[in-house]
């Protein structure tokens, strides 16, 4: 038993999660979770890489406090986990238990966040950040010892972050090779997205990589030569330009065997193995066929007009992006969220999805259960509400992926006055040290299960994005009428006022008459629209389809990953799961949470707006998840189907992640019914295989023998 032992932005912007300066009362987690974020920011937009990151830098602060504690269990430390054993001989017990935690994470977090981000495009800037936190609690960041025997929190600290990122090493993920994958081969030539039309698409079934037009940074600018490790960081930026150069790149796709890398509590005897190009793809939490439609490109058979309406949807949502659309939404909980559940089949989702209003069926909550009164209305127009909220949620260039937003959310919640810092809101009150470890190790968790999961399925299922899917099908015309121009079975969907064809006299026509018959949407007419983003507006109007582009910037278009099925949705629900199980209430504190986006400022970045103050508001935790798995579909990055299964693959995942992360925290089954470690009816490895085994000599799996694990012992004993 161990002893008892953006950024440029955010100068900008009108912050209301930071409303209260709470620096100077910061745990020692927390201010190292705002070095992490900070990171984020200035890294690549990779956000299965980010939850693993976030993962590995949660287990270092609970594995250096749990390792000075009599009940909670170390993750790592003293374990073996997944094939790895980071061995441990015993923590002396310390004078000062919380000044040696407060060292040995320190250290912990120094060496893995070093050695994680030290490759990354500002990868000295965040070097000096790390350091300078070290230096700012008087640590030596040139302490390189490891013998923590000696009684060295320091040691400690170093210790584990060598064990992490060893086990990191051997986890699936790929790392010593930036995460590439040599199995994954594209089906579809690159979308050269500046010429009209898909491109050679054989199959628009699958996804379809971008070719972008020129090389740029993460900033928009074009890019000088970055290497990792000897090798090209082209990987994720989709393009290097060297020496200053212009040239042309194209989309690698991002993370497509990760359902091989090892996970936290998703149960490998529950996976499935699946062969695609003779190589093995892991996947967990299999959808199967009953949301994923495929478009029959030859007679327009079998789920064709499932896939034909589910991606039409995603065009007349974009004229929804329209800062001169007049029409005015209530965006305050009294009219969205409250959703009383979802879709189970591609059947149901024209139930659930309005095509016309760009709204899902949320009726809003009559009250706020914590002050009793209803909530105040928030009239905006709907143009600045989707652009904002697509922004917010987004995970392009400059920004923290949805991994480090729902990380700043979590951080938001423990700084509000009405929170209760009581695991499960349950028990003892806990510190803002142990709160923060252990909320972080949760979210982490669930974040890393969810990634692994989500991104496996796009492995799996390879599903087109948007762009894709309707420019090929504007290619081959309309599968309403027969009798109309541009007929094709495999075409696209007529709908009055948002896909028309180009008939005689439209100015879409062209000086030759060269585009009559095409389709043409009124949708946001693309990035290219916008020649200032600080002074200008695309705007939404009639355009031709084979010029159909995403709301997202020039330098990224559209995610570097199938859209089958949406990590955003997959990430934020295991998020909202974690956060409503670790507070015990599905409720925002005080009944309500809220971001404030000021009109006019540079928020957008794309382009000018929003017109008028914005303030996102969300009741419960699930609220924003839903608004977040709406956005990609507002911004035309993903599509119904492939949302909702990403919304219950979250669900599972963030539940599967709590009940175990609260095994560590626990032993005793408490009034939750939770069983410990030591009870044999329901041990953790028969519940959860693979999990680590104690390294106390007893039978914990309840197999007849004593574990074998290395010895741990800890405060001398």
């Amino acid at each position: 038993m161990f002893y008892l032992l953006h950024r440029r932005v955010v100068a900008l912007i009108v912050f209301a999660f930071f409303a209260q300066n709470l620096a100077a009362q910061s745990s020692i987690a927390r201010e190292w979770s705002d070095a992490v974020l900070q990171t984020m920011q200035e890294d690549l937009a990779r956000p299965a890489v980010q939850a693993r990151n976030l993962f590995h830098f949660s287990v270092a602060l609970y594995d250096a406090w749990a390792a000075y504690d009599t009940e909670a269990q170390p993750y790592l430390l003293g374990k073996t986990v997944n094939g790895y054993t980071c061995p441990c001989k015993g923590v002396p017990a310390p004078k000062d238990v919380e000044a040696a935690r407060r060292e040995a994470m320190s250290f912990a977090a120094y060496r893995l966040l070093t050695a994680r981000y030290s490759h990354s495009p500002q990868g000295t800037g965040a070097t000096y950040r790390f350091r300078e936190l070290m230096q700012k609690h008087g640590y030596d960041f040139r302490d390189y010892s490891f013998d923590y025997t000696t009684g060295s929190p320091a040691a400690l600290g170093n210790y584990l972050a060598q064990c992490i990122l060893q086990m990191g090493l051997l986890d699936g993920a790929n790392e010593e090779h930036n995460y590439l994958s040599s199995e994954y081969k594209p089906v579809n030539a690159p979308l050269e997205v500046v010429v009209p039309g898909p491109g050679k698409v054989q199959d628009p079934n699958h996804w379809q990589p971008v070719k972008l037009k020129r090389a740029l940074d993460l900033d928009g600018y074009p890019m000088m030569e970055c290497r990792c490790g000897g090798r090209p960081l082209a990987s994720f930026i989709d393009t290097i330009d060297r020496s200053g150069r212009r040239i042309t790149g194209t989309q690698t796709c991002q993370t497509p065997t990760w359902g091989q890398v090892k996970p936290f509590a998703l149960r490998v005897e529950n996976s499935k193995i699946f062969l695609r190009d003779s190589h093995e793809y892991r996947l967990y939490n299999d959808p199967g066929q009953a949301f994923f439609p495929r478009l029959d490109i030859a007679k327009g058979v079998g789920t064709s007009k499932d896939y034909q309406w589910n991606f039409a949807l995603v065009a007349a949502w974009s004229a929804l992006l329209d800062p001169a659309d007049t029409t005015l939404w209530d965006i305050s909980p009294r009219s969205m969220g409250n959703l009383q559940g979802y879709p189970k089949s591609l059947a149901e989702l024209a139930g659930f999805y309005n095509l016309q209003t760009g709204r899902d069926p949320g009726a809003g909550h009559t009250l706020n259960p914590r002050t009793g009164q209803p909530y105040a209305p928030q009239i905006v127009p709907r143009g600045d509400f989707t652009r904002v909220a697509v922004q917010y949620w987004a995970e392009g260039p400059d920004k923290e992926t949805p991994v480090g937003n729902w990380l700043s959310l979590l951080n938001y919640v423990s700084d509000r006055p009405g929170v209760v810092k009581k695991f499960n809101g349950k028990g003892r009150l806990l510190s803002d040290l142990e709160w923060d470890v252990k909320a972080y190790f949760v979210l982490g968790s669930a974040l890393h299960d969810a990634a692994i999961s989500a991104w496996a399925v796009k492995g799996r299922y390879d599903g087109p994005r948007p762009i894709t899917a309707l420019r090929y099908m504007a290619a081959r015309g309309q599968s309403t009428n027969p009798k109309l121009p541009s007929y094709h079975p495999a075409g696209i969907p007529l709908i009055p006022g948002r896909i028309e064809l180009v008939k005689k006299g439209d100015p879409l026509a062209g000086a030759k008459k060269e585009h009559l018959g095409k389709i043409k949407f009124y949708a946001w007419k693309g990035p290219y629209a916008v020649a200032d983003s600080t002074l200008d507006t695309a705007g939404a109007g009639w355009i031709l389809a084979e010029n159909w582009y995403p709301y997202q910037a020039k330098s990224f278009i559209t995610p570097p990953s199938p859209g089958f099925v949406s990590g955003h949705a997959a990430i934020s629900h295991a998020a909202a799961e974690v956060l409503t199980r670790l507070t015990g209430d599905s409720y925002f504190p005080g009944g309500m949470g809220q971001y404030t986006v000021p009109a006019n400022s540079p928020f957008l970045r794309i382009e000018k707006g929003p017109s008028v103050d914005v303030i996102l508001q969300w009741a419960t935790y699930r609220d924003a998840a839903d608004q977040a798995s709406l956005s990609r579909i507002w911004c035309g990055a993903n599509a119904p189907c492939d949302d909702i299964p990403g919304r219950l693959i979250g669900v599972e995942t963030g539940t599967g992640a709590f009940q175990l992360a609260k095994k560590y925290f626990y032993q005793d089954r408490d009034s939750d019914g939770y069983p410990s470690f030591e009870d044999c009816n329901d041990n953790d490895a028969s519940v959860y295989p693979g999990a680590p085994e104690r390294c106390d000599g007893v039978d914990n799996d309840c197999n007849g023998k004593t574990d074998d694990a290395p010895p741990c012992g800890g405060g001398g004993q």
